[in-house]
């Protein structure tokens, strides 16, 4: 399994959607952090934190 970054894992604290765009690239997730911290900073954090730690799908099959 691969360990995220940890480029991403600062991004995704300072700056989410950067870490979540860092971690798995323009896709829904990244318009879904992008609005969460549009909104207010904290949920936008932890939204990108749960992206960019939690294993990918395809690592699974």
């Amino acid at each position: 399994m691969d360990r995220p970054s940890v480029a991403a894992v600062i991004a995704a604290i300072l700056l989410p959607p950067l870490g979540i765009f860092l971690a798995r690239g323009l896709g829904l997730e990244f318009w879904i952090g992008t609005l969460l911290t549009a909104l207010f900073w904290v949920p936008g954090i932890l939204f990108a934190l749960a992206v960019v730690l939690r294993p990918t799908l395809l690592a699974r099959a």
